[in-house]
């Protein structure tokens, strides 16, 4: 179901077109919304990646189904431009969670347990069809040569809180640092570690890497997929009092999303 966007009741500013925007990084990342009925719970991040004509909304699980913290909607919206000549112009996006009581979305588990990460299948025959959209796919998918060292410069764009640029839609990015062995499993489990400052509402945002605007597997998108931002690492022994919060974050990685949107 399509919805009016919110949004301020005036024109867009001269040139506010996608082709005004230089990177198309920002139209890869929606803003997600849930819902019990209509009443509002909670705002996260979520990033499209598609698979062939198939297109997938990723986020993480816990924005979905949250038994530990009592989180249960049952459905989603997210925003979608419409006009690329207008980034004003937007719809909001709803999906619902369930079907006959079964969850629509596609999870995974590994060795160390449940993995952080889901996809829901959008209906592109539903979409508006003047959606402007950059999908991640496959080629976006770091290959052993492209594992960033530690100390490397990543990206998480995403709408932390919920903030973003509401009269056109897109979303805020924030500086992070790669801060564990990428490739290296940390602790164990399936997620690397990042050194970004990051907030409520940015869990399901990619994290991602520029690459050579010439390097054509990644098409008009030149974004090494390194991960899915889930959450903030903190210390259960820290003294609140006397020791900042360490300001690291787990990241999924990338790996797990041809496992999740494989035919089951």
């Amino acid at each position: 179901m399509m919805l009016p966007a919110a949004g301020p009741d005036r024109p867009a500013v001269s040139g506010a077109t996608a082709a005004a925007v230089q990177d198309t990084l920002l139209f890869s990342v929606v803003p997600v919304a849930t819902f019990a009925g209509d009443r509002a719970l909670t705002h996260a991040t979520g990033f499209l990646y598609a698979v062939d004509e198939r297109l997938f909304l990723v986020t993480c699980r816990h924005v979905l189904c949250d038994t530990d913290t009592d989180h249960h909607p049952d459905r989603i919206e997210i925003e979608l431009h419409t006009d690329a000549l207008n980034l004003a112009a937007a719809v909001r996006f709803s999906l619902p969670l369930y079907r006959e009581g079964r969850g629509l979305w596609c999870d995974a588990r590994d060795d160390a347990g449940s993995v952080d990460v889901a996809a829901i299948e959008l209906e592109r025959a539903r979409l508006p069809a003047a959606a402007h959209i950059k999908p991640f796919n496959a080629a976006h998918l770091p290959t052993e040569s492209d594992f960033p060292g530690v100390g490397s410069s990543a990206l998480i764009p995403g709408f932390p809180l919920g903030f973003r640029d509401h009269l056109h839609h897109l979303p805020v990015v924030r500086q992070a640092v790669v801060a564990s062995v990428y490739g290296l499993r940390f602790d164990g489990n399936g997620y690397f570690l990042t050194d970004a400052r990051t907030h409520r509402g940015t869990s399901g945002a990619p994290v991602v890497m520029r690459m050579p605007p010439d390097a054509q597997r990644f098409g008009d998108l030149p974004w090494l997929l390194l991960g899915i931002h889930a959450m903030r690492l903190d210390l259960c022994s820290r003294d609140q009092r006397q020791d900042e919060a360490l300001g690291l974050n787990c990241a999924w990685y990338s790996s797990v999303l041809p496992i999740l949107v494989s035919p089951r």
